[in-house]
C-alpha cells in the first residue's frame, strides 16, 4: 500500500512501560512519535533510547491536546494516517499489522480496536458497558467501544478535529461524533484486552461528567 502511516503514542508518565512499548511498535517498520504529555519522569529520554522521535508538551495538558499535537505534526510531514496506541502496555503493539490490513481492505477514515469488555476489571466493564449503551444511543448507530485509544486515523478526520476543544480522555469520544457527522466511514478491528499493574490517569467524577455533556449534545444534534 503506497500510503504513508505514522505510530502515534501519547505518554504522560510511562517510563515503566514506553521502552517496550516503542521497541515493539518499531518491529513493524513504521516510524514512532512519541508527544511526551508534561512527564514528570524519564518517559522522554527513554522513549528517544528505544527508537522513537519525541514531541514534548509542556506543562501536562492532557491526553486530546497530545493527541492534536501528533496530528499537526503528521499532517504538516505529509502522513496520510496515523496509528494511535497507549503507552502503558494496554495495547498489543503486533496487532499494528490489523490496523493496516483494515486500511488497506476499507480506506476507511478511523479504525478502532474494539475490545472484549468481559475481559476486563469489573469496575472498567461496567463503565465501558454503560457507556457503550449511551453513546450509540446518542449517535444513534452501533458503537461498539468508544473508550479504546488503539486506532488508525486517516488525514481528513484528523484535519477535522484540530478546532476540538476537548483536553482529555474525551477528545477520542468526539472524534467518533465528528467522523459519524462528516459521513466518513467507520470500521473496526478485534484486538487484546490487556490489563497489568498500571496506573489509571482518568479522574471519574471529572471524566463521568464530560460524557454525559458530550453524549447529551451529541444527542441533540443528531435529533431530526
Amino acid at each position: 500500500m503506497d500510503k504513508k502511516i505514522l505510530i502515534l503514542i501519547p505518554a504522560y508518565n510511562e517510563g515503566r512501560f514506553i521502552t517496550a512499548v516503542v521497541e515493539g511498535a518499531l518491529t513493524g517498520g513504521l516510524p514512532v512519535l512519541v508527544v511526551d504529555d508534561g512527564s514528570k519522569d524519564d518517559t522522554a529520554a527513554r522513549a528517544e533510547a528505544a527508537g522513537a522521535r519525541v514531541l514534548r508538551q509542556i506543562p501536562n495538558q492532557g491526553k486530546g491536546l497530545a493527541l492534536r499535537a501528533g496530528f499537526r505534526q503528521a499532517l504538516n510531514e505529509g502522513f496520510d494516517a496515523v496509528i494511535t496506541l497507549d503507552a502503558d502496555g494496554q495495547h498489543d503493539p503486533a496487532e499494528i499489522a490489523l490496523f493496516i490490513e483494515s486500511f488497506k481492505r476499507d480506506a476507511a477514515d478511523l479504525i478502532i480496536g474494539q475490545r472484549t469488555f468481559k475481559h476486563m476489571p469489573f469496575a472498567r466493564r461496567l463503565g465501558n458497558s454503560i457507556g457503550q449503551v449511551c453513546f450509540s444511543w446518542a449517535l444513534r448507530q452501533p458503537i461498539h467501544d468508544n473508550q479504546s485509544g488503539y486506532r488508525l486515523i486517516g488525514s481528513r478526520l484528523m484535519q477535522e478535529t484540530l478546532n476540538s476543544r476537548e483536553e482529555g480522555f474525551e477528545f477520542e469520544v468526539e472524534m467518533i461524533v465528528i467522523c459519524a457527522r462528516k459521513g466518513f466511514k467507520l470500521a473496526w478491528v478485534p484486538i487484546r484486552t490487556i490489563y497489568g499493574d498500571e496506573k489509571s490517569h482518568i479522574q471519574p467524577i471529572r471524566h463521568v461528567l464530560k460524557f454525559i455533556r458530550l453524549i447529551w449534545h451529541t444527542r441533540r444534534a443528531t435529533a431530526g
